[in-house]
C-alpha cells in the first residue's frame, strides 16, 4: 500500500466500526483478507458530478446508477452539483434531493445547493456546500454578473462551508461564432472568459473556502496556487485535446483546448501543481450529441473512468503514485470534511485494491453508466478489483456487490449543523 509517499508492505486493522484502526507490517487476529501483490489505495472522493437527479424525462443518469459507477470506478464519496431540474435553491429542494440519496445511493454523496442572497443561512445549516455558475448552464439561465459576485461571496464567507464556482465570463464569449466543432466551441468560449472570472474570485473575502471547477490552462492553476485558492482539473481536459474528436460527444464546458495548452495542463498536473483531480461527471444520452453541434449539450461522463485512465498513467510512469492520492483522495476528502481519503488510523476503511497488471481498453459496453458512451473508447485504463466500504467489499472481482448504504455526508468543520436524510429513512 501507499504509506509515507512510497510503496510498502502493510497490514490494516479495521474495527467493527469500518474505521482503520491500525497500520502495521503484521497484525493479529482475524478473519484476514490477502490482496496479494495488488496494491491497497484510500478510494477516491469526486468533487464535481452531475447525476441528474431530479431530472427531466429521459435523463442519462441518476443518484442510483451513478453512485455504482462511482463505486466501481474507485470513487466512495462525490458531490453533486445542483443544477438538476429544478435547480437546488431551497431547504425544501434539497430535503427532496436528500431523500432520493437515501436508500438508493452506492456510495456516500455530499449535496451542494445554488447559493441566493434571501436562503444562504437556511441553506447554511443543511448543504454539503455551494455552487456558483457565472456562466449559464441548463437549466439556469440568469446567473451572478462578474460585479455582482463580490458580495455574494461576502454573504457566503460566515457559513463557512465550501464554495464551487464555475468560472466563464459570458460576456468574453464570441457569440457571433456558430461552432460546428470542438475547436469552434473552443473560439466561443476562449481562455480570456476563463480568465476573467478566475482573476475577479481574486476579490474574495479571507477565510472564504474556495474551490473553481475545471481549469483548463496552467497559468489559472499557477494564479490561483499562488493566491491560496482551490481548483481541480479534469480527466478530458488533462488527456484530451480540441482535436481529439470530431463531435460534439468532445463538447464540454469550458472546452477542450488546444494539444500546447493540454500538455502545458498535464504538466502541472504531474508537478503536483494542480491540487485536485474531479471528473466532471456531465453524461447526456447519445441521441443528445447527435445531430447539430452548436445545439447539443455540454459535458461527457467520467465518474467511472477517472480513476482508472490516471491509474494507468500511473503505471506507464507518466504520473507519480504519490500524486494521483493526493489530488484524487486525500485533498478532496478533506475539503469536504470527511475522514476518508488517507490510509490511517481513525479514518474509515473506504479502500480499493489496484492490481497494476489488471489492464484493459474501456469500452462503453461494459461500463455502468447510463448513457452508455464515453469520449475515452478504446483507451487502456486499470480499473479497481475491489472496492471496500466502512471495511465491508462493494466492489469485488471488479463487478457491484454492494447495496445501496450511501448517505449525505456534510463537512464535520460546518458550524450548526443539521443532518439530512440518513439512509434507509
Amino acid at each position: 500500500m501507499l504509506l509515507a509517499g512510497r510503496l510498502q508492505p502493510a497490514e490494516i486493522a479495521i474495527d467493527g466500526e469500518g474505521r482503520i484502526a491500525s497500520v502495521r507490517r503484521t497484525q493479529t487476529g482475524a478473519p484476514r483478507h490477502d490482496v496479494g501483490d495488488a496494491v491497497i489505495l484510500p478510494a477516491a472522493t469526486d468533487l464535481h458530478v452531475h447525476f441528474r437527479d431530479p431530472g427531466a424525462e429521459g435523463a442519462a443518469e441518476s443518484i442510483a446508477t451513478g453512485t455504482i459507477s462511482a463505486a466501481l470506478g474507485g470513487v466512495g464519496l462525490v458531490a453533486e452539483m445542483p443544477n438538476t431540474v429544478p435547480p437546488v435553491t431551497s431547504v425544501e429542494l434539497l430535503e427532496e434531493k436528500a431523500r432520493r440519496v437515501a436508500g438508493r445511493a452506492a456510495v456516500d454523496v455530499a449535496l451542494n445547493a445554488l447559493p441566493r442572497p434571501a436562503t444562504i443561512p437556511p441553506l447554511a445549516s443543511r448543504a454539503g456546500g455551494f455552487k456558483i455558475f457565472l456562466s449559464p448552464s441548463p437549466p439556469i439561465d440568469t446567473v451572478p454578473s462578474l460585479d455582482e459576485l463580490p458580495s455574494l461571496l461576502a454573504q457566503l464567507a460566515p457559513a463557512g462551508l465550501p464554495v464551487t464556482v464555475h468560472a466563464e465570463d459570458p460576456q468574453r464569449f464570441r457569440t457571433e461564432i456558430v461552432p460546428q466543432d470542438p475547436p469552434g466551441w473552443g473560439r466561443v468560449r476562449p481562455p480570456e472568459s476563463e480568465r476573467q472570472a478566475i482573476e475577479r474570485l481574486g476579490e474574495a473575502p479571507p477565510g472564504l473556502r474556495l474551490h473553481v471547477a475545471h481549469v483548463t490552462t496552467r497559468d489559472a492553476v499557477v494564479w490561483l496556487g499562488a493566491r491560496g485558492i482551490s481548483c481541480e482539473v479534469v480527466p478530458h481536459h488533462l488527456l484530451l485535446s480540441d482535436r481529439s474528436g470530431p463531435d460534439a460527444r468532445w463538447k464540454v464546458n469550458p472546452p477542450l483546448r488546444s494539444e500546447t495548452d493540454r500538455a502545458a495542463l498535464w504538466g502541472a498536473f504531474v508537478r503536483g501543481e494542480a491540487p485536485i483531480v474531479a471528473s466532471d461527471h456531465a453524461p447526456h444520452p447519445p441521441s443528445a450529441k447527435e445531430g447539430d453541434f452548436a445545439q447539443a449539450p455540454s459535458g461527457m461522463p467520467g465518474v467511472e473512468t477517472m480513476l482508472p485512465l490516471l491509474l494507468e498513467k500511473v503505471r506507464a510512469g507518466e504520473l507519480p503514485l504519490a500524486v494521483l492520492v493526493a489530488a484524487a483522495c486525500d485533498r478532496p476528502a478533506r475539503w469536504l470534511g470527511q475522514p476518508v481519503g488517507r490510509i490511517a488510523p481513525g479514518h474509515r476503511a473506504n479502500l480499493v485494491v489496484v492490481d497494476f497488471r489488471s489492464r484493459r481498453p474501456l469500452a462503453a459496453r461494459e461500463l455502468s453508466t447510463a448513457c452508455g458512451w464515453t469520449a475515452f473508447e478504446g483507451w487502456t485504463a486499470i480499473r479497481p478489483v475491489e472496492h471496500w466500504r466502512d471495511g465491508v467489499p462493494i466492489v469485488e472481482g471488479g463487478s457491484y456487490v454492494g447495496r445501496p448504504s450511501g448517505r449525505v455526508v456534510r463537512p464535520e468543520f460546518a458550524p450548526g449543523a443539521t443532518p439530512l436524510v440518513e439512509a434507509g429513512t
